[in-house]
């Protein structure tokens, strides 16, 4: 039972011996190699943030998966994994562009569709609730986009007659449709 303990010991302790100068080693790739590897990012993705978080994948993942890469291989690997890693960030842009767009399609496509609804309830509404000469009056001022004085010699009315048309149609409209100011 003491050897065996020993012997967990001492595997434990090169372990550990080895962690520290993989650790070393470690370090010393990436304070050589993250310059050049940043530069490439930031030229790919015009963008700090993402150059720093590709470059800090490809370090994550040797570390992680540990390939085993000859010394003087080491800054073309690093080169090629940081350039992959940029064209995995280009493509998730890419996706994440391509669902804002048909997101923002969809929504411009219901907001229509709400829109055509609203104006179909508001037809509706006029239709059945004004008088004629409120139809003809809102008519020349709102689509045909005339003053109140100018639709008041077309209709052959006072000034004072259009704006009381107007009022009182919108108060009736808002009523209806329960429309607030």
């Amino acid at each position: 039972m003491n050897d065996l303990l020993m012997r967990l010991i001492y595997r434990r302790q090169q372990n550990r011996r080895t962690m520290d100068k993989s650790e070393q080693q470690f370090e010393r790739w990436f304070k050589d190699n993250y310059p050049m590897m940043y530069r490439l990012a930031y030229s790919l993705l015009e963008d700090g943030e993402d150059a720093r978080d590709a470059v800090h994948q490809v370090f994550a993942e040797m570390w992680h998966r540990q390939p085993h890469v000859h010394q003087k291989a080491l800054p073309q690997y690093l080169m090629i994994a940081t350039r992959n890693s940029c064209l995995s960030i280009l493509r998730q842009r890419k996706s994440q562009m391509a669902v804002e767009r048909e997101y923002s399609r969809q929504l411009s496509a219901q907001d229509l569709r709400e829109h055509e609804e609203l104006m179909t309830e508001l037809q509706r509404v006029i239709d059945d609730n004004l008088t004629e000469q409120d139809r003809r009056v809102l008519t020349l001022h709102y689509d045909e986009a005339m003053t109140y004085a100018q639709a008041a010699q077309a209709l052959g009315i006072s000034t004072s007659a259009v704006n009381k048309h107007v009022t009182s149609s919108l108060k009736k409209i808002r009523n209806i449709l329960k429309i607030t100011r």
